[in-house]
């Protein structure tokens, strides 16, 4: 489709500032609606409304318009009807410097619209809330972002509002202005009005992708609201910024910040690593804490009580815990914070958090604390992407979980109830380990990780030399490796990675199983009596 040549697409001057005469006000969602209206009122400003709008500005005394006495058109099919018609689009479209465009306006009665004031009708809302299918139908607004995007395309003539947010902007310009827009403002506004109806029709297009069964839709869309400007992004010379999806999934998103500092980008993709992972584990199965750093967990533990949960995640390794991000599934209490604070952390995320506690982190100013009032759910079904050059890569967020029953032990001797329990802690573990993963967990404690290596017995290696770490540091006779067990996050392509666990003095091994050598692997560790299950499936996470 070539691009139009007559002289209404030539350049032509911005009008800067832009006297506002008429508003077309259209809202589901009424905050500030009063307080805006009466404000446009006071100077002069013909209101023009529809439906339920309408009548709230009426019952607040103020004088109103109704679109049908422009259109000539009552609403109709239900409210389906009502804006969209030539003399609302026209009003709205219309090039006030091009005389043809004036003239059609003469021909045809149509009342220019400086103003236009549209929030959509509430489908995510609507969505979120569980409505049928019928109902989230008749939530997708046509009216509002046909309106909304012919406002926006004029901007250089009118102003579009699409959230309550930008309303003391608009009146303060107006009154900087002597009752006129100026176009920077409506530039503005225009981008977050395309922004906004290119979210509105993502998040359709995902409830129909979802409804409809289609996994892979010929076309995707992701879209998000700004949260927080961040300084900077993961290194001094990157801008970055932090946007939400509108889930209400619990996490560092919804949480609220009770002190501290504003959270870096480093801190975000961290602390969502840190939550996620310890959501892993119901509050009712007990109080575990997760450290992580550099989006890995480098301690993880079980504990009679919260304190002792992390006092066993920092004995883990006490070296990487500096400056970390601290999960717990439970509510922070004193005695907790009180062992936390004894060392520099950056972040700590809980469900929720006592007066006292906060009192403890009140005398660490650049400590952040955050409150979320719930754990996400480890097995709700969510998307997963990453951009990658010309595109982005789309998954199902990894939700696999394990049972015991499912379980298939492959090696002679098979494992004791500990040594099970242990091997499915660690693989809760496992899922949340940069590949290549591999994780030494004892009595439902991690005592090495070794995290992110190209090679899978590199990552055997290393966890084995963290655990002979945390020997050293808690002044321990032997490595807490001997005894433990090990989680691998995929299958031993040859027997050398578990031969490195059987020298660390691991007894147990889970892994998914499924290599070419696995008989190779099971004979390695039948010759060691290790005993060893396969899961049937990986946690690959890149």
């Amino acid at each position: 489709m070539t691009a139009p040549t007559d002289a209404v697409a030539l350049h032509r001057p911005l009008t800067d500032a832009v006297p506002l005469r008429r508003a077309l006000i259209s809202v589901s969602d009424k905050t500030g609606l009063t307080e805006l209206a009466s404000a446009l009122a006071a100077r002069g400003v013909e209101v023009v409304s529809t439906g339920g709008t309408a009548r709230a500005l009426r019952e607040a005394g103020l004088t109103v318009t109704d679109v049908s006495e422009i259109t000539g058109f009552p609403e109709m099919m239900g409210g389906r009807v009502k804006t969209l018609h030539p003399k609302v689009h026209g009003g709205l479209l219309a090039l006030r410097d091009e005389p043809a465009h004036l003239a059609a306006m003469e021909a045809h009665s149509i009342p220019a619209i400086d103003l236009l004031v549209v929030n959509l009708y509430p489908f995510e809302k609507t969505v979120a809330g569980g409505a049928d299918y019928a109902t989230a139908i008749e939530n997708i607004d046509i009216g509002g972002p046909a309106m909304i995007r012919a406002a926006a395309k004029n901007h250089a003539h009118v102003a579009v509002v699409t959230d309550p947010e930008d309303y003391p902007a608009l009146l303060e310009a107006l009154e900087e202005h002597g009752g006129a827009t100026p176009y920077a403002l409506r530039q503005r506004l225009a981008l977050t009005a395309y922004a906004r109806t290119a979210a509105y029709d993502a998040a359709v297009s995902a409830w129909l992708a979802e409804a409809s069964g289609e996994a892979t839709p010929r076309r995707r869309a992701f879209a998000g609201t700004l949260a927080l400007p961040l300084r900077y992004g993961e290194n001094p010379h990157q801008a970055a910024a932090f946007y939400t999806d509108g889930s209400r999934r619990p996490g560092v998103a919804t949480a609220t910040q009770h002190q501290g500092k504003e959270l870096s980008y480093n801190n975000i993709n961290d602390t969502d690593a840190a939550f996620e992972l310890v959501a892993e584990f119901h509050p009712d199965d007990g109080p575990v804490c997760a450290i992580i750093k550099h989006a890995n967990p480098c301690g993880v533990a079980r504990g009679k009580s919260l304190a002792e949960a992390y006092t066993r995640a920092f004995d883990c390794d006490r070296t990487s815990a500096f400056g970390g991000i601290v999960a717990l599934n439970r509510t922070l209490d004193a005695d907790t914070a009180e062992r936390i604070v004894e060392i520099f952390t950056e972040v700590v995320i809980a469900p929720d958090a006592t007066d006292e506690a906060k009192a403890v982190f009140a005398a660490k100013k650049n400590l952040r604390l955050l409150t979320t009032g719930g754990l996400p759910s480890p097995t709700e079904p969510a998307l997963a992407f990453r951009q990658v050059a010309g595109g982005f890569l789309v998954q199902d967020k990894d939700v696999g979980r394990i049972e015991e029953e499912l379980l298939r032990a492959v090696s002679r001797r098979h494992p004791s109830p500990r040594e099970m329990a242990d091997m499915i802690f660690a693989w809760t573990i496992a899922k949340h380990v940069k590949s290549n993963a591999i994780v030494y967990a004892k009595d439902g404690a991690t005592v090495g990780i070794g995290a992110g290596q190209m090679s899978r017995v590199d990552s055997s290696r290393i966890a084995a030399r963290k655990a002979q770490d945390m020997a050293e540091a808690l002044g321990l006779p032997e490595s807490p490796a001997v005894g433990a067990v090990l989680a691998s996050d995929a299958f031993f392509p040859f027997a050398d990675g578990l031969l490195a666990a059987a020298e660390a003095g691991a007894t147990a091994v889970i892994q998914p199983g499924g290599s070419m050598r696995d008989e190779e692997v099971i004979a390695a560790a039948d010759a060691r009596d290790l005993a060893m299950v396969f899961t049937g499936m990986r946690h690959f996470r890149h």
